[in-house]
């Protein structure tokens, strides 16, 4: 019998690291991002899949800056001093011969807590908060937060970054004319909504 898929469990240059394999576990959040003692147990948690054999794993989303939380006081990446907290897990997941990257997910209109924003004030269906739009400034320091995250999530050891840009979250809120009624360089043409 032939294998269907002969390049599964090959090892794979992206350039930047070499995954052992190509088995990937995207990404999905597990809660303990916020948990009292939740870095020892991500880490434990992510170590066992890369002792499993998992090539690359992708964490859930941590924000760039508050108004990009999940909810309050949801996992987020912003200080050297949380870069430290992610090492634990980084370091786990190294030591067991596996890759991590940490996904960057700014939610924009859909976070549950009033300090979200988005790039038009438009309320979500399923969260209760109006978010505040965003002025031109208030762009531009989103994206140096992302820029920020990924910076620190590199310092903190991880393999790379995946950006969270789909599924309604802020990204995309800035690419779908829906959610996007800005009259600004952030809005109108698609040329400008894919800006961000």
């Amino acid at each position: 019998m032939s294998n269907p898929y002969p390049y599964l469990l090959a090892p794979l240059d992206l350039g930047f690291t070499q995954l052992k394999n190509r088995v990937l576990m995207g990404s999905m959040h597990t809660g303990l991002e916020e948990a009292r003692g939740g870095f020892e147990k991500m880490a434990a948690y992510f170590a066992e899949r890369a002792k499993g054999g998992v090539g690359l794993m992708v964490t859930g989303g941590i924000a760039p800056n508050r108004a990009g939380w999940v909810s309050p006081f949801a996992g987020q990446l912003t200080t050297s001093r949380q870069a430290k907290k992610h090492k634990v897990v980084t370091d786990a997941v190294h030591a067991e011969g596996g890759k991590i990257c940490m996904q960057i997910l700014h939610t924009g209109r859909y976070g549950y807590h009033p300090f979200n924003v988005a790039p038009s004030a438009i309320k979500s269906p399923i969260t209760p908060f109006r978010p505040k739009a965003l002025s031109g400034r208030g762009v531009e320091k989103t994206i140096a937060d992302f820029i920020r995250a990924a910076t620190l999530a590199k310092e903190a050891g991880y393999d790379g970054v995946e950006i969270m840009g789909s599924e309604g979250y802020l990204i995309n809120q800035f690419i779908v004319k829906k959610t996007n009624k800005r009259t600004d360089e952030w809005g109108g043409s698609y040329e400008n909504r894919i800006k961000f």
